[in-house]
């Protein structure tokens, strides 16, 4: 099961690489078009849906790799046993956080599906459709989250470890 979350991890975020390499086209598109005169409909839009997907399809990759803001000044200074309470608090807190973001997320695509909302601009794209790629990062990063729970519940350890840096540049 941890092998198949992990490789959903990792297809995730060479999506959100992909929808990087989106906002890059469409900005490019975008340039090119006003220095040559013509209108491509909707350019900006598009580069909105693929940010919004980049920043949530890489939310789960991103927290196993140890990525997110972690305040530990607090947890430093405790015993290894209130450290693991804490940690184990501060993750079952996320895991309800990220619950909620991803029952919101989907509620959003399922309402903008059943209403036919489509974007304000000259595009006129169903909203759903980028909407999809938010709720299915939200949905992996609290998988992640509730797998990392557990995981630290268990003693275990969830992060990918980090290599050391290179210190060899003076």
């Amino acid at each position: 099961m941890q092998r198949t979350l992990h490789a959903l991890y990792s297809a995730a975020m060479i999506l959100a690489a992909l929808c990087m390499i989106g906002v890059l086209l469409c900005v490019i598109a975008s340039i090119v078009s006003r220095r040559f005169h013509f209108y491509i409909p909707g350019l900006d839009a598009y580069a909105g849906y693929f940010m919004a997907a980049a920043g949530f399809l890489a939310l789960a990759s991103t927290f196993r790799h140890g990525e997110h803001i972690r305040v530990t000044l607090v947890l430093n200074t405790l015993s290894p046993k209130n450290y693991l309470r804490l940690d184990v608090a501060a993750l079952i807190v996320s895991c309800v956080l990220t619950i909620v973001i991803a029952f919101f997320c989907i509620k959003l695509v399922v309402d903008s599906y059943q209403f036919n909302d489509i974007s304000t601009g000259n595009d006129a794209t169903p909203l759903w459709i980028p909407q999809l790629a938010m709720a299915a990062g939200a949905v992996l990063f609290a998988v992640a989250c509730i797998e990392a729970t557990v995981a630290t519940w268990r003693g275990k350890t969830w992060l990918i470890a980090k290599k050391p840096e290179d210190s060899s540049h003076e």
